[in-house]
């Protein structure tokens, strides 16, 4: 019987080279440096079929998608109120991915649940491109405490808060460290799920997803 092998920790910068992306492997545990965009069904519509500007300089700022709906506000004086940062299941934004790399140089999509082995194979592999599934579920009041600063927010006005272009800077290490310390005795004992997300399985029948 084999003897599994422990994850790879790796830090990687929000503006990575091709060969950083293509060294990842799966299971990694990757602790991203810089600037981390939110980006959603909003914002795609808005820059790909409305061909609104885009408010940053793309990839040279960052590289990194989060599919994210934060819990923040923006108060009167124009500073930022940024509790939970929660991951959305990006499966419900694929169509548009294929775009918005081209356009943008996204190499990292953040989010969970994942998608399709085929949105993989059709979308990511041709834009060398990875997705990276944030740890655990439930979390994102621990990670909106590993936000450093947020440095903007573009077209609020025109999605709300929850479909802006948040650009944060993270420390998410720190607070995915305290997470993932504990994750193992979380699960330990535990029977692997039976109902699983599209992206943990191939197979659509096991979804559960509308």
């Amino acid at each position: 019987m084999g003897t599994s092998r422990k994850p790879r920790e790796i830090r990687l910068s929000t503006t990575p080279s091709a060969e950083a992306v293509a060294e990842l492997q799966l299971g990694d545990i990757v602790y991203l440096d810089g600037l981390i965009y939110t980006a959603r069904e909003g914002v795609y519509m808005r820059a790909l079929e409305d061909q609104a500007n885009i408010p940053m300089d793309l990839p040279s700022q960052s590289a990194a998608n989060f599919h994210c709906s934060p819990a923040a506000n923006i108060r009167a004086d124009g500073s930022f109120d940024l509790g939970a940062v929660t991951a959305t299941a990006s499966f419900r934004f694929a169509k548009w991915l294929p775009e918005w790399m081209a356009k943008t140089g996204a190499r990292l999509i953040i989010g969970k649940g994942g998608m399709s082995s085929k949105d993989y194979k059709d979308y990511f592999v041709p834009n060398g491109a990875v997705y990276l599934s944030t740890v655990g579920y439930g979390t994102g009041a621990l990670l909106g405490r590993g936000v450093e600063t947020v440095e903007a927010v573009h077209w609020h006005e025109e999605l709300g808060i929850a479909q802006a272009m948040w650009v944060i800077n993270c420390l998410f290490e720190r607070e995915n460290a305290k997470i993932a310390a504990n994750l193992e005795k979380l699960y330990e004992g535990t029977r692997p799920a039976v109902l699983k997300r599209l992206g943990e399985t191939d197979d659509r029948s096991d979804e559960m997803i509308g």
